[in-house]
């Protein structure tokens, strides 16, 4: 009997072909390897979901229902993706009677890529940079993609469905979700720490090479820029350098104006042909030039050669302006072709005494100048008190977060004399910004339903920072955060973790105040008020959620690279009769066009910002967005886009000035749109077809997106309508009012 069962058994194997598994192997089919992943897998789901994991005698029916289905099918092979999705189905319709099978479905599913999808993207006719401008198509962004593709359709089932449902039906959005549960959002570093204790570039020194403290100039500013690329694979957005000119200045001693000018010239380059990030992309860094030293740091002892030493960095106050100086006559020398450097991006900090001595004065005036030829200039306005720059640390850096720390906060004194190796830390953890307008389209007037929304909104964004901060701290524990958390010689981690804040972010306002008041924000006081008190309450949640969580929140403008156009598309499926009167842009043929592709030429203004088509004057607008600035705590800036070939430096200089000393605006820059022949290498302001010089219609056109200049070929349709839509300032018209 014993011979006899086992040749039916074998018999029985036979009717069925042989899979062929993923691991490589072709065998025989068996139910025991379904019943033994359903015990495995399904253990997820009582972390994820709360739900009992499958019991044996469950699995063993699904195994028999799969089994009984690949013998009705007839199948000529099995593989193991297909048995996958094989008992996905039979898990499902479990799941009408009992839908703790939808759960166990959601663990066991298969992620991937459609081979359509695939073949193009290898190919690159599919490859569209349509979420980061930053990108072009190369084999590692091409393998980026993919790797994307595959996270964000993960984390859509990890995380808790009513969570990803608020994306996907555009509630919210949730920036950088393919790296949410493996990396922080952004950082600014304390070089102190690295010339303390050295460059670690993984974090541990048994990848790479470990070396010392920097104890020349040359290899100061290598390191400088090896922590931005090092970090920029620990992290999602950019990375940058507070304090960079007095930090560095140190090393500076001792060298004349020509080897400073070098040393500067070399920086540029490196971090602007450094190709290394993020599937083949520049560094997305910035650093801060001081004209001199902040008054808060000229008795703190400097940091050089793995020493803290007996001088202060109000000793080297020549240097520190000499090296800002150097910095802005290298970028407003541009590349070997003239062009542009566009990273790392040089943040100006404007102080009251800047604009009162000569020497400052030198440097904001080569500020000006680098706008007018480039526009590539992002002024850091600590003189508005709530920025607090002139005792605390302050910086803006990424696409315009904000981040600063006081004399009132635990320990900054310690930070601030880096005793016992504590150093200032300042980033973000992660962003969700709010699809403001969708509020106003539930509310339908109504003022207590709106703010109802608001807070149901905010709750589900806290929900997802306490999630992904679970995430990232499970990452430092298992050492998946090698160059954020490392501990050269015992020392404090490089970043502190803990400290990162929790960013929500906001877009369309001007269409919540639009339908909500029946005007735009420019054309209403009453609309403008509302709009402030919207933001006001939104801190007042955020504040009782610190209190709550004891975690660091901040509300801001959001850079909105892609969640401008992809929340407007969004609320033009979800509420076409009403969000086609309030979306921005081209909407000629959307019903249509919508059906076939979601990169409509379409938006929502960014932030809280103005209509960016509407005729407003400057100094109108300024008057308009300054007022949202004190209570973005999490970052804010103001566009000034320019629309004159060759703007006058001196009159940007006190347009800076102005804005600086009478306005509340802690951030700004000025935009110009360049266009580069890629056959002669000639440079123009202003968009043209075909090059004055050679003819060549091979004409490449810059701008910036959001907080940052990149091509405008691999902007997504959305950022490229928002760009012919601007309204553009010429600063001469300015002239009889500064």
């Amino acid at each position: 009997m014993t011979l006899l069962a086992s040749k039916e058994r074998e018999g029985a194997l036979e009717l069925l072909p042989k899979v062929r598994r993923s691991d490589g192997q072709i065998l025989p089919f068996d139910e025991k390897f379904i019943v033994e992943s359903l015990l495995r897998e399904t253990s997820l789901a009582e972390e994820i979901y709360g739900c009992a994991p499958i019991t044996r005698k469950e699995a063993k029916e699904v195994a028999g229902d799969v089994k009984e289905e690949i013998k009705r099918l007839k199948l000529e092979f099995l593989s193991g993706p297909l048995i996958r999705e094989l008992v996905c189905v039979k898990l499902l319709e479990k799941s009408s009677e009992d839908k703790k099978y939808a759960w166990y479905r959601n663990c066991i599913t298969r992620v991937g890529v459609p081979l359509h999808e695939l073949y193009l993207m290898d190919k690159s006719a599919g490859y569209e940079a349509r979420e980061n401008a930053n990108l072009q198509p190369n084999p590692e962004s091409i393998h980026k993609k993919k790797a994307d593709m595959l996270s964000k359709e993960a984390y859509f089932l990890l995380i808790p469905p009513r969570l990803a449902d608020a994306h996907l039906k555009g509630d919210i959005h949730i920036h950088d979700l393919e790296y949410f549960g493996t990396r922080p959002f952004c950082q600014d570093h304390d070089l102190r720490y690295f010339f303390r204790y050295g460059l670690l570039s993984d974090g541990r020194g048994v990848q790479t090479s470990v070396a010392g403290p920097a104890k020349h100039a040359e290899v100061a500013i290598l390191h400088a820029v090896k922590v931005l690329a090092s970090a920029q694979t620990n992290f999602a957005g950019g990375q940058g350098l507070y304090g960079f000119t007095y930090l560095v200045a140190p090393y500076l001693s001792g060298l004349n104006y020509k080897r400073i000018r070098q040393l500067s010239q070399m920086l540029l380059f490196e971090l602007s042909e450094s190709y290394v990030a993020r599937g083949g992309q520049l560094v997305f860094s910035s650093i801060q030039i001081e004209s001199g030293v902040p008054k808060i740091w000229r008795d703190v002892p400097i940091v050089k050669a793995g020493k803290v030493g007996s001088e202060t960095y109000g000793d080297f106050e020549e240097e520190t302006n000499l090296f800002a100086k150097a910095l802005l006559e290298e970028y407003l020398k541009g590349d070997y072709r003239g062009k542009m450097f566009p990273f790392p991006k040089p943040e100006i900090a404007l102080r009251p005494y800047y604009f009162k001595k000569p020497e400052y004065k030198e440097v904001l005036d080569l500020a000006a100048e680098l706008s007018a030829k480039y526009g590539t200039s992002y002024y850091d306005n600590m003189i508005p008190e709530y920025r607090g720059g002139e005792d605390g640390v302050s910086c803006y850096q990424c696409c315009a977060y904000n981040f600063s720390e006081g004399p009132n906060s635990e320990g900054f004194e310690d930070r601030l004399y880096f005793n016992d190796g504590d150093h200032f830390s300042m980033g973000g953890m992660q962003v969700v910004t709010i699809n403001m307008p969708r509020l106003a389209f539930e509310a339908n007037g109504n003022d207590d339903l709106l703010f109802e929304k608001l807070r149901e909104r905010m709750e589900i964004a806290k929900e997802i920072h306490l999630l992904k901060r679970s995430l990232i701290f499970t990452q430092a524990e298992n050492g998946l955060i090698p160059f954020a958390t490392q501990r050269p010689n015992g020392a404090p981690p490089a970043v502190n973790l803990e400290g990162l804040a929790s960013t929500i972010g906001t877009i369309g306002m001007n269409e919540l105040v639009q339908h909500h008041m029946g005007e735009e924000l420019h054309e209403s006081a009453d609309a403008l008020r509302f709009a402030i008190k919207i933001v006001i309450e939104m801190g007042k949640i955020a504040q009782e959620f610190e209190e709550e969580t004891g975690v660091s929140f901040a509300v801001s403008r959001t850079p909105a690279e892609s969640a401008a156009q992809r929340l407007a598309v969004a609320d033009l499926i979800h509420y076409p009769e009403i969000a086609h009167k309030y979306v921005k842009g081209d909407l000629n043929g959307w019903r249509e066009k919508i059906q076939v592709s979601r990169d409509l030429p379409v938006y929502y203004t960014n932030g809280c910002m103005v209509n960016h088509s509407a005729p407003v004057p400057l100094f109108k607008r300024m008057n308009i967005e300054q007022k949202f600035f004190p209570a973005l705590s999490g970052g804010n800036i103001f566009h000034a886009w320019l629309g004159e070939a060759y703007p006058n430096p001196d009159a940007l200089a006190k347009l800076n000035e102005k804005i600086a000393n009478q306005t509340w605006i802690g951030y700004f820059s000025h935009t110009k749109d360049i266009s580069v022949c890629n056959n002669c290498s000639q440079v123009y302001s202003g968009w043209i077809e075909t090059c004055f010089n050679c003819k060549s219609r091979d004409i490449t056109s810059y701008s910036r997106i959001t907080g940052y200049y990149q091509a405008v070929h691999a902007w997504n349709e959305g950022k490229k309508q928002e760009l012919r839509d601007r309204y553009r300032t010429k600063v001469s018209d300015l002239l009889p009012d500064l």
